[in-house]
């Protein structure tokens, strides 16, 4: 599902991350924990395709079987809409946009119709318990209901990975306990695979793995 091989990045004489490893299977949910400037979002941006890492003759990255050392950043950009979807501490909502229209752009970005856009954007709504809020703009939603938007975001183009960042850090306890079961109800339910960056140990210690990342490297397996 992903592999990902002898991963180092520097930015300038800073080494942020030191021939990284991993591999994880198709609905699997891996949590990676560590200090604050180990290197875990740095490692995130890399899978997800928004950086890339040092050159290196070892070096590889792939998803489904897909290499990713051999595609365009036109096609790159492609493949991340696709088979990609994101979760973020702070949800990134558009504010001007309602929470229905949140959910479809990553569909118009991927040339769906409006009304296939939409279709799929309540049901996702709907599953997450917010078919009352398609109308509601960001400022009208808690913030346990902006993250499930987003969360729906992620999902619209049905992405065969999701990649989470300190995805419940800005949320109340009850709201990240519920956004917690919710990501194993996407696994057991739609087969997802996680990986998800955390300061919360109760939601590390939920996953199928928990990794530990220290000084750019990883610690445990």
């Amino acid at each position: 599902m992903v592999t990902a091989k002898h991963i180092s990045k520097s930015y300038g004489d800073l080494q942020v991350l030191k021939d990284v490893s991993l591999n994880i299977k198709k609905g699997e949910v891996v949590s990676i924990v560590g200090p604050s400037g180990a290197g875990k979002t740095t490692l995130l941006q890399i899978l997800g395709t928004l950086d890339r890492p040092d050159t290196s003759q070892n070096t590889f990255l792939g998803i489904n079987n897909q290499s990713l050392h051999t595609l365009s950043p036109k096609e790159l950009s492609q493949f991340r809409n696709k088979h990609i979807g994101f979760i973020f501490q702070f949800h990134q909502l558009l504010p001007e946009f309602t929470a229905l229209e949140n959910v479809c752009i990553p569909a118009y970005i991927a040339k769906t119709s409006k009304e296939e856009a939409e279709k799929r954007a309540k049901e996702l709504l709907d599953f997450l318990g917010l078919s009352h809020r398609y109308n509601h703009k960001p400022n009208e939603l808690s913030g346990g209901e902006q993250q499930r938007v987003a969360v729906a975001r992620a999902l619209m183009n049905k992405p065969s990975l999701i990649l989470a960042d300190e995805p419940s850090g800005n949320l109340d306890t009850e709201s990240a306990e519920n956004l917690h079961e919710l990501f194993f109800k996407l696994r057991d339910e739609f087969g997802q695979t996680l990986i998800i960056v955390t300061h919360n140990e109760e939601l590390a210690d939920m996953a199928d793995r928990k990794l530990t990342m220290v000084d750019g490297s990883f610690v445990t397996q």
